[in-house]
């Protein structure tokens, strides 16, 4: 069964839809069968995989209030093993109708369900706010991964993230785990970025992950492009770090069935 991980930070401009974008990419090249859900009103996620959702095209803001089905708004991106659900400012609106809703936090965890036996991952790209698009993505994931800008105010914000976490895992869905910290735009040159860094490490321990995303003009360029960094420029210092994001975030996937796997053994003898 599939995984969905929420990509999330109510902070804007920490590299959510970067990373949302580029593991998504990476996964696919890794032949995960992965989905790309754009949660986003500004639809960023969507141009950065080459699909602009323009006005009157069916997307996730349909889905959501019930128009269409989920899998008529699935869409196929550059990548053979990727597929996309886009965004366009429709969904601005989605905000509010939603509250009408029965169930209102649920919506989107009850559309996505069946998908889970068709992709391997399903990423979604949240906005960068707490607000109920956000809460129907975390209510629907399994997990919750974090781009942390390493700079001081991004750490500021995370303590909220994590207590909205806490409120949601309390009340709405008890299996939301986090899944990981990534420490997003770094200028390793800089005094700070190393303080921000240690300071990250000291405090989540192994929920950050080893790999750092690094401050990368190429990783900058791409979306204006509508490509992921592995499309646009594989040999950059920017795709080389989500690759080894990738690689380390599959490695816990499978560290975890591997205990999974043992518990139930042991069970059973």
């Amino acid at each position: 069964m599939g995984k969905i991980i929420s990509i999330a930070n109510q902070k804007g401009g920490v590299g959510k839809t970067t990373t949302a974008v580029n593991l998504a990419a990476s996964l696919a090249i890794a032949e995960s069968k992965t989905l790309l859900l754009d949660l986003d009103p500004q639809g960023n996620a969507s141009s950065g995989v080459g699909y602009a959702a323009d006005d009157g095209q069916l997307t996730i803001y349909h889905a959501l209030l019930g128009l269409v089905q989920l899998r008529e708004v699935i869409r196929q991106s550059p990548f053979a093993h990727l597929d996309i659900i886009p965004a366009n400012p429709d969904l601005i609106g989605a905000e509010v109708e939603l509250l009408h809703f029965d169930r209102r936090e649920f919506v989107l965890a009850d559309l996505i369900r069946p998908l889970r036996q068709q992709y391997e991952f399903i990423i979604i790209d949240c906005s960068p706010s707490l607000g109920l698009l956000t809460i129907n993505s975390l209510v629907a994931a399994d997990s919750i991964l974090i781009p942390l800008q390493s700079e001081y105010y991004a750490m500021e914000g995370l303590g909220q993230l994590l207590h909205t976490v806490d409120r949601v895992r309390d009340s709405l869905n008890p299996r939301l785990a986090i899944e990981g910290i990534v420490l997003t735009m770094v200028d390793q040159r800089t005094t700070l970025a190393q303080q921000v860094e240690q300071e990250v490490r000291r405090h989540f321990g192994t929920l950050v992950y080893d790999a750092v995303i690094p401050r990368n003009v190429r990783l900058s360029e791409s979306p204006s492009h509508g490509k992921p960094i592995a499309l646009y420029d594989v040999s950059s210092k920017g795709a080389q770090a989500y690759f080894r994001l990738t690689e380390e975030f599959l490695q816990q996937q499978k560290d975890v069935q591997h205990v999974g796997s043992a518990t139930r053994g042991s069970k059973a003898s």
